[in-house]
């Protein structure tokens, strides 16, 4: 394949071609400085797209926009009725943009590719639209600059809309959830109107993650899929749009309704998220594969790093902890291989309960008398890492920081402060309160040979005031602002310290908190046959890499009291980043030592999960479910029979991504079998029965 160039102009600069290894995209600007939509699909050559440029629009009814389907950014005004991408208010309360072509320009990037940004003017307002290809996903982007001397105010500024070609019977697939169950797969046909998924709870949501895909015939390993997910881990938006002449849209970016956005000051700047597209015709598994690899290459922090299996202590402590108690679980965690032990909530101020304590970040004297470094090289000494779990951007009531601060949290005046969870939420917007949490986190990483940081977030917003502002909407974008700020500071000062976005689960997943972290806590549901499901859905975008799954006790008190094995818990957990949440101190000898032997072979086959492309078998409904894993002459598949119904054998396994001319061992059997892998005897033998699990490994021979 071709690998990705820089954009091609082609003469008279008005036509443009960005092109990756497998598909194209392409626009154009009319004489009338309209920009059209173009190509994205197939890759073309420049001579097509100025070959699609030529072909005129065709006439339309007087009740409908010549331009409407057609246009690269709608932008509020003129004769145009699809959604708006941009509305803008001026300070005399004029509204509606008439822009005109400036200039385009192509930037080199660090990466040895190029941007390219095309400007655009009206009146004090100079927006500009950026477009980059890495792979075959191209990242778009606006930027909005106040260049007058009077504010505007954006009501509304999407990232990109991104239009599909003329089409029957269009599906859209996307993920929804709540806690507990999120990540779901749901896929139905697409009808004439609008289908909007987004979040107004102030963070990305449980309900759904900001991805969607459409297809019209597509399998799991062919088909045309068109997919886009955008990076912003505030309230968002996206609203996919089959238009009457049967084409599609898709408007998405930050903010979930458009009563406003932000303010530009003069001279001031608003770069809008990243919303991604991708194009492939190797149906929902090449899409899958196409966006874990963007995502290891260009999205996630230090991504060819291996993972290491933590311990998390919360479900063997809750909030009744001690610096001893710790130091049992930590040898305990040792001895079965476990490599991070992470101390979860309790350890920090007056954190006997969920009543108290937050916003208050040095450790609990009485639990932690010389602090936590004694714990934290007692851990290294054991040969692990040692990490901690910490909720900055939420407060306690019952708190030093909020009886000093009542006034840093979000509130509307003369209305009642409403509690979640027994807490606030700040109001990370202040300069301030950004501060001041620099100022506490640095000094606790400074304090501790700390590795990892669980950053958790447990309420949405609900009462988002900031009576001191004179625009106080803004909170909802300066919150998420703020939150990248503090974390790129962190990182950059801690360089050593890994970071995990957890939010009651998988409440914060998306591109723009995965820049920033390590891996994500993908939900609170430990059950390993629910976790399938999620799992399954979680991988349509996101790769095994940043996937975080416990092993947790059985029977599973926390949710449905399910009883299932340890071996089953184990390889649920193993398709992706593997953690162990148990109580150990309750585990029987017989129970360490299986830990032990799953814990090894993870380490293992660790290279493959984390960093393999990764091919879904069969999805988990109700019977035999499969995923594999495939990195140069090796290959694993981790499989899971939820239920054996009249005595009937397992089903056998195509495995995909091989050398169909070359021959691989299984490890399990000592079979021989050639690229196209037909499993039969290793499923047979490693499957009995309900609710049971097993790992086959084939390496080329």
């Amino acid at each position: 394949m071709p690998e990705t160039v820089k954009p091609e102009i082609a003469a008279g600069g008005r036509t443009w071609l960005l092109s990756g290894p497998g598909s194209s995209y392409a626009l154009h600007l009319t004489e009338a400085d309209e920009l059209v939509h173009l190509h994205w699909g197939p890759r073309i050559a420049l001579a097509d797209a100025e070959a699609l440029a030529a072909v005129p629009f065709a006439g339309r009814a007087s009740f409908e926009a010549a331009l409407d389907g057609h246009e690269e950014y709608p932008v509020e005004g003129g004769p145009r009725f699809v959604r708006p991408a941009l509305s803008v208010r001026t300070g005399t309360g004029r509204r509606g943009t008439e822009w005109t072509f400036a200039s385009y320009e192509i930037q080199d990037t660090d990466d040895s590719g190029a941007e390219l940004l095309l400007h655009f003017r009206d009146g004090a307002l100079v927006i500009t639209l950026h477009y980059r290809m890495r792979g075959d996903v191209v990242e778009r982007r606006t930027t909005l600059r106040n260049d007058g001397e009077e504010p505007l105010e954006l009501l509304r500024a999407d990232s990109a809309t991104w239009t599909l070609p003329e089409r029957d019977d269009w599906r859209l697939s996307h993920l929804h959830g709540r806690w507990a169950a999120e990540s779901r797969l749901v896929q139905a046909p697409l009808t004439y109107g609008e289908k909007i998924i987004g979040s107004r709870r102030g963070h990305t949501g449980h309900q759904y993650l900001p991805w969607v895909a459409l297809d019209t015939d597509a399998t799991e390993e062919r088909g045309e899929v068109y997919g886009c997910a955008l990076g912003w881990s505030g309230s968002w938006r996206i609203a996919v749009a089959q238009l009457p002449d049967a084409r599609v849209q898709i408007t998405g970016g930050a903010g979930h309704d458009d009563s406003g956005l932000l303010r530009l000051a003069a001279g001031e700047s608003f770069t809008t998220p990243l919303f991604a597209g991708l194009w492939t015709d190797g149906g929902f598994g090449g899409a899958s594969r196409a966006w874990h690899a963007y995502q290891r290459a260009h999205v996630i922090p230090d991504a060819g790093r291996d993972r290491p299996v933590l311990f998390n202590s919360w479900e063997a402590t809750f909030f009744d902890i001690s610096e001893e108690q710790q130091a049992t679980l930590a040898r305990r965690a040792a001895a079965i291989g476990v490599e991070l032990f992470v101390v979860d909530d309790g350890w920090f101020g007056a954190r006997t309960g969920d009543h108290a304590g937050l916003g208050d970040w040095w450790p609990n004297p009485d639990r932690f008398p010389k602090g936590l470094k004694p714990l934290a090289d007692y851990v290294h000494a054991l040969d692990m890492q040692f990490g901690i779990w910490v909720e900055p951007e939420m407060v306690n009531p019952d708190s030093e920081l909020y009886r000093a601060h009542p006034d840093w949290v979000q509130f509307q005046p003369g209305r009642k402060r409403t509690e979640f969870r027994n807490q606030l939420m700040l109001n990370l917007a202040r300069e301030d309160v950004q501060e001041y949490l620099w100022e506490r986190l640095d000094g606790l990483l400074s304090s501790a040979p700390i590795d990892y940081v669980k950053w958790d977030f447990n309420r949405c917003f609900t009462d988002a005031g900031w009576p001191d502002d004179p625009y106080p909407q803004r909170l909802w974008v300066d919150h998420v602002r703020a939150l990248y700020a503090l974390l790129d500071r962190l990182r950059a000062a801690h360089p050593g310290v890994a970071f995990e976005s957890c939010s009651g689960g998988g409440g914060r997943i998306d591109l723009g908190i995965l820049a920033r972290t390590d891996q994500v806590w993908t939900s609170d549901n430990t059950d390993p046959l629910d976790r399938l499901d999620i799992q399954h859905g979680f991988s349509q975008i996101h790769p095994a890499r940043v996937m975080a799954a416990w092993v947790t006790d059985s029977p599973n008190t926390q949710l449905n009291g399910r009883i299932s094995s340890l071996r089953f818990r184990f390889v649920s957990a193993m398709a992706g980043v593997l953690g162990v949440g148990g109580d150990l101190s309750e585990w029987t000898e017989e129970e360490l030592a299986e830990a032990r032997r799953w814990v090894d072979l993870y380490k293992e086959i660790r290279p493959l999960v984390q960093h393999g492309d990764q091919y879904r078998l069969r999805p988990p409904a109700g019977g035999l479910s499969a995923v594999q894993y495939v990195g140069g002459d090796e290959t694993v598949v981790l499989a899971w029979l939820q239920a054996q119904r009249y005595g009937e054998p397992v089903a056998a396994l195509r495995l995909r991504g091989l050398d169909p001319t070359a021959s691989y061992e299984c490890r399990e059997t000592g079979e021989v079998h050639r690229g196209a892998v037909l499993l039969h005897h290793g499923l047979r033998t490693g499957l009995r029965g309900d609710l049971d699990a097993t790992v086959i490994r084939l390496r080329r021979i």
